[in-house]
């Protein structure tokens, strides 16, 4: 399994793809992954309109496993956003924005990579059977985590 690192990181980049590559080996494989082992991050800048106030000084992109991804709230979807979505990703998807997701180291080391915007995306991923979905990952802390889950925050080892 390998990770490229492209642009300046030094060692958060560094953690970052070990962090990656540890939620990947904690994963179980579906079928059609077995015997692959790339996670492969590229950098990349999105246009000036397709930031996220939250990532806007954060370049890199890296397609990260969606099943490493937590999603604690449940998504109130429109499928026509969905399809469309689904179609732009066949037919041009660097068109369409990473998503947002923040990265939590545990108390005893563990990696979390939790995700709540960018849900008609994640959907579209999904259903078009994609293994990973590019985003842009935002080192946080559990105090960041609580702001989003209040009393629901579950304790990360």
């Amino acid at each position: 399994m390998t990770v490229a690192m492209a642009g300046p990181g030094g060692s958060k980049g560094a953690r970052l793809g070990a962090a990656l590559l540890g939620a990947e080996r904690g994963a179980r494989p579906g079928p059609q992954e077995e015997g692959r082992g790339q996670l492969r991050a590229a950098a990349a800048m999105a246009e000036p309109g397709d930031r996220s106030i939250h990532t806007q000084h954060i370049s890199a992109v890296h397609n990260v496993p969606m099943r490493v991804l937590i999603r604690p709230i449940p998504a109130e979807l429109e499928p026509d956003k969905v399809r469309s979505l689904m179609e732009t990703l066949q037919e041009d998807p660097e068109r369409v924005p990473p998503i947002d997701v923040l990265w939590i180291k545990g108390s005893q080391g563990g990696d979390y990579f939790y995700s709540f915007g960018g849900c008609h995306r994640f959907a579209a991923h999904q259903a078009l059977n994609r293994e990973t979905i590019p985003a842009k990952i935002i080192p946080s802390t559990l105090s960041d985590l609580r702001t989003y889950l209040g009393s629901s925050t579950p304790l990360l080892r």
